[in-house]
């Protein structure tokens, strides 16, 4: 390990000053490093060059930066510095020990399922991107409905009349999807949980899929403007009647240090109060 670009989300007042002490034990062990800001806004940013990746922020910051650093195969060390910490597992007060143990090379990366994710217009690929929690279509008014038609595998799958649909990873099916009534799904998995919201029927029903499927997603006719598909909740891209939405799963992963299946089902217990109390 020669050199780490450590990413600090800029609304965590704490983020500065564990970057600098971060930066300093780096510098200690020969590593140089670079900094770059995030404040939820994406950015051309190329990581090539570099050999692992720091995230110092909330589960936001990580996506950012697994969906940049999987190009490369980077592994990303995530410090959680928001609420939940689904993904950002590694807390403030042991960031030292675990990133010795990083370094040492006594840690496993925890590889997680990504999405990847197209949109074709008239027959050409106008927008390409890599998804680790979600892939959502929606529209920006929240009253109207969209119509879309899905395929599996270039066999019919369902139609479609609802507020939209999330199409998650194991790792985003705690996030967006569960809040539609979409199921949990353990992160060590390959697969993805197609969840419409507010569907017009009732028989439209969560459905995970099997990591072999294809996904076409055409963007029917309906009342419904200012039409979204939004990766990850942070990458907004304007979509149309006849466009289609393809999504299949990547074939590289994303690494997350310390981040174990162990440390996701004890964030279950804990965040969302399976204990029966509160941060047990």
């Amino acid at each position: 390990m020669k050199k780490a670009l450590i990413i600090i989300n800029v609304s965590k007042e704490e983020s500065m000053t564990l970057a600098q002490e971060i930066a300093r034990y780096l510098e200690k062990k020969g590593i140089q490093h670079d900094f770059l800001s995030f404040d939820g806004f994406v950015d051309n940013t190329d990581f090539k060059g570099y050999d692992f990746v720091v995230s110092l922020g909330g589960d936001g910051t990580v996506l950012y930066a697994a969906r940049n650093a999987s190009k490369y195969g980077l592994p990303v060390f995530p410090v959680n510095l928001g609420e939940f910490g689904f993904i950002a597992s590694v807390q403030p007060e042991e960031w030292e020990k675990e990133l010795k143990s990083f370094l040492d090379g006594k840690s496993s990366f925890e590889k997680r399922t990504m999405l990847k994710v197209d949109v074709i217009r008239d027959g050409k690929k106008i927008y390409s991107s890599l998804s680790l929690n979600d892939a959502v279509i929606s529209t920006q008014r929240g009253v109207s409905t969209v119509m879309l038609s899905v395929k599996r595998n270039n066999l019919p799958l369902c139609n479609l009349k609802a507020d939209g649909l999330i199409i998650a990873t194991p790792t985003g099916s705690t996030a967006y999807s569960t809040a539609a009534g979409g199921p949990i799904v353990s992160p060590d998995l390959e697969a993805f949980v197609l969840t419409p919201l507010n569907s017009f029927s009732l028989s439209s029903r969560p459905v995970v899929l099997s990591p072999d499927s294809k996904l076409e997603v055409t963007v029917e006719k309906s009342r419904a403007k200012d039409l979204y598909f939004t990766v990850d909740g942070q990458e907004p891209f304007q979509i149309k009647v006849g466009d289609i939405i393809t999504v299949i799963l990547n074939k590289k992963k994303a690494k997350l240090v310390a981040c174990s299946t162990e440390k996701f089902y004890n964030a279950l217990r804990s965040k969302l109060n399976w204990s029966g109390v509160p941060h047990a």
